[in-house]
């Protein structure tokens, strides 16, 4: 998905408080889904701050552990697969903050939250954990890679947003929908959050290409064909939608189905 900056890796175990940390998101992030598979189960759900404060205190705990590794590996801690999904889990709790309270789609937490637990979860609790050896102290790198995952943690909220569009979507279409539908934002709030998110992405994907250049390093090779593909697919789709030419059933399934290509590929690559 992007440059390597790591030549060398050797198991270690995570220290006391970085695992203390993520056992901390990992609790925060499961008591706000929990609590609304409860509700759903009570019909009582009502849209408030409780999801919001929940992972909220999750990714404020994700940022603990981010900095602590950072300091311990002495480099952005994004050098292995389970370093880089714990880091787009947290990009994708902190793109939640901001569009929930932003575009009130607070809900959002409901479908926001099993994706976040499911990324730290493989990277906490099934991927070893790896610390770098020998790592390339290039500045330019770093930040590429970093704004990389940024991006794809954008694109994936964008997913997030598309899947609540196609849910409603077949709700609508139901004789007997769950009581989450009562509760869903609009269809068009849920077309323009996903298309905001898009173009954020992008965004955020072409500064790290552009980070990438600055490096110095020769860009080439498979990691960068395939994340130039993803960028020119998701170029596309937002441009289609703009003009109206992919409705908008068609667009959000598109950003769903881009997005877990681009999960195949980075566990493929990285």
């Amino acid at each position: 998905m992007f440059l390597p900056i790591a030549y060398s890796l050797q198991p270690t175990a995570y220290s006391s408080m970085e695992s203390i940390s993520l056992w901390a998101s990992t609790f925060f992030y499961l008591f706000s889904f929990s609590s609304t598979l409860l509700a759903l189960r009570t019909k009582q759900l009502r849209p408030g701050r409780f999801s919001f404060v929940a992972i909220f205190l999750g990714v404020v705990c994700q940022s603990w552990f981010l900095v602590l590794r950072g300091k311990g590996t002495h480099a952005c801690p994004i050098t292995t697969l389970p370093e880089m999904l714990i880091f787009l889990s947290w990009a994708i709790g902190w793109f939640y903050l901001l569009i929930g309270s932003t575009y009130r789609v607070s809900l959002m937490g409901a479908f926001t939250a099993p994706l976040i637990l499911i990324f730290q979860s493989i990277g906490f609790f099934f991927l070893p954990p790896a610390v770098v050896t020998q790592h390339c102290l290039n500045s330019w790198i770093e930040t590429h890679a970093a704004l990389s995952l940024v991006a794809f943690g954008a694109l994936g909220l964008a997913g997030v947003s598309a899947a609540m569009f196609l849910f409603q979507e077949a709700q609508l279409k139901s004789q007997a929908p769950a009581p989450i539908f009562h509760f869903l934002p609009p269809m068009q709030l849920l077309e323009i959050t996903t298309a905001r998110l898009l173009w954020l992405g992008l965004v955020l994907l072409t500064m790290s290409f552009v980070a990438g250049a600055l490096s110095g390093i020769s860009i080439s090779g498979m990691k960068f064909w395939i994340s130039f593909l993803l960028w020119g697919f998701y170029g596309l789709l937002g441009v289609a939608q703009q003009a109206r030419r992919l409705s908008a059933h068609r667009f959000a399934q598109g950003v769903v189905l881009i997005f877990l290509f681009a999960l195949g590929v980075l566990f493929k690559i990285a």
